[in-house]
């Protein structure tokens, strides 16, 4: 363990999974402290039912973390029980390591895989580490394995990388019983606005040429141009709060657009079924932030090559695009993400074994482009036509049958 501070940002990330989960489920926190801003957000989470164990970072500390906890109210006294020793803890839904992994690659490895055995079948395991180091290189290398979400917390001091593991692959149906998980990357303005992390990069590179133009020609005033973008480009990457329709026979719109076609294709990558297609053009004044249309288990991601036509042309079902593809209880559901004329890159952050609730963000496509959703034909009946406007993760384009 390390004596780097844990802010409530990165906090709030290492607890997402605990916090998200809406049925009954019990969490594990490892090296905690009675100060630790961890132990404060994995508490916050909980719900009735719930069920927290800590474990100090020494057993010399289990008492006065013990009195830290009945300190805090019945409630809370009655659902978390403090062990003296890791081996005294149950497997988990939930494991949370409550201070940064540091260290040797070997290290941090050999922590990963002591904690691994504490985890109940399809369980997560949470942990942050610095963004250089051989600690944080295994643990990149754990998330390209076993990663279901990684989040950067730059608002951390040092800034630290937040990975969430799951070794064993979990339930599809779990995924409508969570919520949207937290993430860092959707920076809040307001109370229903965000804009997300690529928003504020891009603004700030705008920002930096106008004062380097501002530096190197004083006279002119050519350093407005990159100046006055700045609130423009950081604009486009807007990502409100959306009120996401409880119906669970509801499907919603993955963005923000307009819906070019509504029609029944076969593709064989993802199986001999028909599938119900609905095609959504964003153009570059709509929301670009995607989200997931229904609930379900990633278990598949590619991208393919292509061109760059118009993104409102039917030639545009052959440009670059990505495919994420999920399992649902009713069976394969696909939201391709397709490239425009302008719009060249793609934002996904979903990878495979990732649970996503419906609504909940899952990437982004930069400067104008489309979404194409795939449904199971004879599962789902589509409540838009050409031509309607709809909004991502509110719009309810089709309904289960």
């Amino acid at each position: 363990m390390t004596q780097t501070r844990i802010a409530a940002r990165a906090a709030r990330a290492l607890a997402t999974e605990l916090a998200r989960h809406n049925g009954p489920k019990s969490g594990l926190v490892v090296g905690a402290h009675g100060r630790s801003a961890t132990l404060a957000a994995a508490i916050e989470g909980m719900l009735p039912g719930d069920t927290l164990t800590v474990v100090p970072a020494r057993p010399s500390a289990a008492g006065a973390l013990r009195d830290h906890v009945e300190a805090q109210s019945r409630w809370v006294a009655e659902r978390v029980r403090v062990a003296d020793s890791l081996a005294e803890a149950d497997p988990a839904d939930v494991v949370i390591v409550a201070e940064p992994i540091e260290g040797s690659a070997e290290e941090a490895r050999t922590t990963v895989e002591g904690l691994t055995k504490y985890l109940v079948e399809g369980g997560v395991l949470s942990v942050a580490t610095g963004i250089t180091g051989g600690a944080a290189a295994e643990l990149d290398r754990q998330a390209a394995l076993f990663g279901v979400g990684s989040d950067l917390v730059v608002r951390n001091n040092p800034p630290l990388r937040v990975h969430r593991l799951r070794f064993t692959a979990a339930d599809s149906a779990l995924a409508g019983h969570v919520a949207p998980a937290y993430r860092p990357s959707s920076v809040p303005l307001t109370r229903t606005m965000h804009i997300d992390s690529n928003g504020v990069a891009a603004a700030g590179i705008a920002l930096g040429l106008a004062a380097l133009t501002r530096i190197a020609r004083p006279k002119s005033r050519l350093w407005l141009v990159p100046a006055l973008a700045a609130a423009p480009v950081a604009a486009f990457f807007r990502d409100p709060q959306r009120d996401v329709p409880e119906d669970r026979s509801a499907i919603v719109a993955a963005s923000d657009g307009k819906v070019l076609s509504v029609e029944r294709v076969r593709d064989d990558r993802f199986g001999p079924d028909e599938f119900l297609r609905v095609a959504v053009f964003l153009s570059v004044l709509d929301v670009h932030v995607n989200r997931a249309p229904v609930a379900g288990r990633v278990v598949d991601y590619f991208v393919t090559d292509g061109g760059f036509a118009p993104a409102m042309r039917p030639a545009a079902e052959h440009n670059v695009a990505a495919y994420t593809v999920l399992d649902t209880e009713h069976g394969t559901v696909v939201v391709a993400q397709r490239t425009g004329l302008v719009a060249r890159r793609i934002v996904q952050r979903a990878p495979v074994g990732a649970l996503l609730a419906k609504g909940e963000r899952f990437g982004l496509i930069r400067f104008g482009s489309r979404t194409d959703i795939y449904l199971p034909a004879g599962a789902a009946n589509p409540l838009v036509a050409p031509g309607d406007k709809v909004l991502g993760g509110t719009s309810v384009i089709a309904r289960w049958t």
